[in-house]
């Protein structure tokens, strides 16, 4: 028989599956393309291999994607279990519920900034002004509440605009002028600060009132549903239901379409595994004090943007242009457009992370934005997963990434460590995770899948 008649189809090499998975998917007859008067041949989705072989076909499905470089949060989730596995057999406080409170609400700040930078990521490109921005955006929200009387909330919208406006500024010098991001953006930085440090005036710090508004909302000792245990048993209730309906909805649709979906088995499984995951965080944080709406907050935006990301029409103009500017620009996508939105939502990602920031001090000072901020909020998109190449990524991985990072400094905490410890550390991980990333992608083309 033919070297043609031998082969199998690749379903998972469509842009939606990219992913491979275990689906259900019907057998399909094709005659040999050098022999057209042959028998037909019965060629099966591999996929669907995987499914009637059980554990052992995931197993092997799993193990072929490893070594083609199709890693996904692996090696984070990995990294995640050894670090939390050190610092607690080096202080036992470490997995208390009362310290894991606390990572969970100081990585909200930095991992907002994470957000807005997957976007630039997803192109190849870098932000450096979103620490500047999130400092002047504290600063502005400042001196309009403190310096001018205005209402918290109606400030709070122009802050997050003057965010937005600042982004899409940058984008459009490097979109249409051709400044390259690094450059446009490093003077952002600049300048930003400087105008932040002006507004600040010789005192350096201007006092937000942490009674009422946005301040009072993302403070620390302000929590979901005010402390009732029920709140965070309602929200890991609400994400498992949300998450169910989701995949089944998709299943519903890619059936209905006649294309490979993933079995009723499987969907149930990831729930079950979601539900525990969910329902134990929510258990720990309630030992502690709870659910702090900065978390909260964070959690939903990830949440929303993913679905932007993956579900619309926009989201995957970002991720083709971010795979080939001159494959995008052919099948008709405006580059230009995306690249000044994405620049606006990192902008006002980084104003909502200077919100958060002024929420944890209720002031806004000269150190807002500033030090380590920008290279943690980039070290977080990078070792949650988000290449540094453009095209692949997620925005789950500002989470994941964030975890690490806040785990890390926390631990360090309370070891006694000095500073200069956790940078040495923090720098170590964020070069592992580039080079993995840089080894995953010439295992993927090794594969043929790159």
């Amino acid at each position: 028989m033919s070297e043609t008649s031998n082969k199998t189809v690749k379903g998972d090499e469509s842009p939606e599956l990219g992913k491979t998975e275990a689906v259900a998917a019907a057998p399909t007859t094709v005659a040999p393309a050098d022999d057209p008067t042959a028998a037909p041949v019965t060629v099966v989705d591999p996929r669907l291999l995987v499914r009637e072989e059980g554990f052992k076909g995931y197993l092997t499905e799993f193990t072929r994607r490893v070594k083609g470089g199709e890693l996904g949060s692996l090696p984070v989730v990995v990294g995640l279990i050894i670090i939390w596995t050190i610092f607690q057999v080096k202080n036992s406080l470490f997995l208390s519920a009362d310290n894991l409170s606390n990572i969970s609400y100081f990585l909200s700040a930095t991992g907002m900034l994470a957000i807005g930078l997957v976007f630039v990521l997803l192109l190849g490109e870098i932000d450096l002004s979103v620490g500047s921005v999130s400092g002047l955006a504290s600063t502005v929200f400042a001196v309009f509440v403190v310096n001018h009387g205005m209402n918290q909330w109606l400030a709070l919208i122009l802050t997050i605009v003057t965010g937005i406006g600042i982004g899409a500024l940058h984008g459009w010098f490097f979109a249409k002028i051709g400044v390259p991001a690094f450059v446009v953006t490093l003077a952002g930085f600049l300048g930003w600060n400087g105008l932040m440090l002006w507004l600040l005036g010789s005192s350096g710090t201007i006092n937000i009132p942490a009674d009422s508004g946005p301040v009072n909302l993302l403070g620390q000792s302000s929590f979901f549903m005010n402390q009732a245990i029920v709140g965070a048993y309602l929200l890991a209730g609400l994400g498992v239901v949300l998450s169910a309906l989701g995949q089944f909805n998709e299943q519903r649709r890619r059936r209905a379409a006649g294309v490979p979906f993933r079995p009723t088995s499987e969907i149930l499984i990831r729930v079950i595994l979601l539900a525990v995951a969910s329902f134990a965080a929510a258990a720990v944080l309630n030992n502690a004090a709870g659910v702090s709406n900065a978390l909260v907050i964070f959690l939903a935006s990830l949440v929303v943007v993913d679905f932007v990301l993956r579900r619309t029409t926009y989201g995957r103009k970002v991720f083709a242009v971010g795979g080939g500017i001159e494959a995008a620009r052919r099948a008709g996508i405006s580059v230009p457009m995306v690249r000044i939105t994405v620049f606006a939502i990192s902008g006002g990602f980084a104003a909502i992370g200077g919100m958060f920031f002024a929420g944890q001090t209720a002031s806004a000072t000269l150190n807002a934005g500033g030090g380590n901020t920008l290279m943690l909020a980039i070290a977080a998109a990078v070792i949650g997963g988000t290449s540094l190449f453009g095209g692949r990524g997620t925005v789950w991985s500002a989470l994941l990434g964030m975890l690490v990072i806040q785990s890390i400094q926390t631990g360090l905490d309370l070891l006694n460590m000095n500073t200069s410890i956790q940078y040495m550390i923090t720098g170590g991980v964020l070069l592992g995770a580039v080079v993995i990333d840089s080894v995953s992608r010439k295992s993927q083309k090794a594969a043929g899948r790159g």
